[in-house]
């Protein structure tokens, strides 16, 4: 043993399989204290006004510490809670119990990085050793085939390049045991904060389309094998994976993995286990497939860091973008007068998800129709998204905007269209504007083309019951 005593500090990585930050601690340290610290610029407002992290990434993220504390109270430990910044705090509680080490899990982006220099530097200054680890992807940055500043700018030049030549490494046992200071040490771990300790006030969710699921490893764990093995969803994947309704159309995992409740690792064992026992099709390659594009991002951030969250992208390009503010409210409260967006919207500001298809094409109507600064969507994400994750947001809203990795210049969706093509029957837009419910068929997603004594007679009134569109719709037809 190097260490008397190591901390964990758990960032995005709540959990107790495949951690290697755990794992690590536990072979350097004769005792381990794990830690989770509550950092307020967390809850920050953005410059929009909106909390940075909102009611349903919070609640999520506080049943996930909540899971994390109760299994690791089951191998004999305990989670410290700490409110502050980690770079004050955890450097405080090193030097309160003697600490000697400090281990945590390495972040790519700006804000995250910042904080891991300062903490390092004090711990430095104090004589605490400090050691970071990756294992945020699927594949170790390590065992890439370039380094990460000659990772390509396409996507599909990635994917069979690390397809070809990288092995993915497997994943770290659960620990039996963890050796931590008895309460005559350490008496009190604090206590976790509730929501409204933030300023967020609880909300009641929609039931049908919400999430449905609650934070934390074992609930991940759960869902895994659900969706694997009890129902056998994965079989049919990626002819189900643009659905709209309900909570079995996908697998619904990237909550947990953006929390590191589950890592991705696990994941893509538990889908080879799949497809030896049961079946390996299209849709099992897809759910990996998908895995590499989040592998992508985070890759992409590490190489051009703060350029993705600027307005000109990893381009640099630089684009005439309106900050109609009345507009972009409209388009956030779901009152675009475009059923197939509103409908998406409200989903997402109900509930705190939309399907991957919603995020397409309300992203594309911000900024290819209204013109509207991606940044401001991407921003708005990250405070209502329950799996928002750093990378992946401001990877795919470059996307969209045509200022990030796309071979494609303009990736403009034809909303009704994409209406068409997944929510023919207006079954989805429907659910969530009932205000509408009553036109059938189609007919629900252009309510502007139906005359007004048939909307009088449905007891619809455009301008009242429902805006009018905000943009011209048939140049859609």
């Amino acid at each position: 043993m190097k260490f008397n005593r190591v901390i964990v500090w758990f960032r995005n990585d709540l959990r107790v399989k495949d951690n290697v930050t755990l794992n690590k601690a536990l072979q350097s340290g004769k005792e381990v204290l794990p830690i989770f610290c509550f950092d307020p610029r967390m809850f920050d407002k953005t410059e929009l006004g909106n909390p940075k992290t909102g009611f349903h990434r919070a609640k999520f993220l506080i049943e996930s510490i909540t899971d994390l504390r109760e299994n690791l109270r089951d191998l004999g430990a305990d989670l410290i809670i700490l409110q502050g910044k980690p770079e004050e705090e955890i450097i405080q509680l090193a030097e309160k119990y003697e600490v000697q080490a400090i281990y945590f899990s390495k972040e790519v982006t700006a804000e995250e990085r910042n904080v891991d220099n300062s903490l390092e530097a004090s711990a430095w200054a104090k004589g605490i050793v400090t050691e970071s680890f990756w294992q945020s992807t699927l594949y170790h940055k390590d065992d890439l085939p370039f380094p990460v500043n000659q990772l390509p700018e396409v996507f599909t030049q990635f994917r069979r390049s690390v397809e070809k030549m990288s092995e993915i490494r497997e994943e770290y046992p659960t620990p039996i045991s963890i050796p931590y200071p008895g309460t005559d040490v350490i008496f009190s771990s604090g206590e976790i904060p509730n929501l409204s300790q933030f300023g967020l006030e609880r909300q009641n969710s929609a039931n049908n389309s919400a999430l449905g699921f609650k934070g934390g490893e074992r609930a991940g764990l759960r869902r895994v094998q659900s969706y694997f093995w009890e129902k056998d969803l994965l079989r049919n994947y990626k002819q189900t994976r643009n659905g709209l309704i309900g909570t079995e159309f996908s697998s619904r995992f990237s909550a947990w993995l953006a929390l590191g409740c589950i890592s991705p690792r696990t994941i893509y064992y538990e889908v080879k286990r799949y497809e030896k026992e049961r079946k390996k099709n299209d849709s099992t390659y897809w759910l990996i497939f998908e895995l590499i594009w989040r592998d992508y991002f985070r890759f992409i951030s590490k190489k051009h860091g703060s350029k993705i969250f600027q307005i000109a992208g990893i381009k640099n390009q630089m684009d005439s973008w309106s900050r109609n503010q009345n507009e972009f409210k409209l388009w956030c409260e779901g009152k675009t007068g475009v059923p197939f967006v509103d409908a998406n919207m409200r989903e997402l500001n109900q509930t705190g998800f939309m399907s991957n298809r919603g995020r397409q094409n309300v992203a594309s109507f911000l900024v290819n129709d209204l013109g509207i600064d991606w940044t401001w969507g991407a921003m708005y994400f990250e405070s209502m998204l329950v799996d928002y994750d750093v990378c992946s947001n401001w990877g795919n809203w470059m996307y969209v905007a045509g200022v990030g990795n796309d071979p494609r210049e303009n990736r403009y969706f034809n909303i009704l269209r994409q209406g068409k093509n997944y929510d023919k029957n207006g079954d989805y837009v429907r659910f969530w504007i009932p205000e509408l419910a009553a036109i059938g068929g189609f007919d629900i997603h252009q309510p502007n083309e139906l005359s007004t004594i048939e909307l009088k007679d449905l007891k619809i009134e455009l301008g009242k019951t429902y805006p009018h569109p905000m943009v011209e719709m048939e140049k859609w037809v």
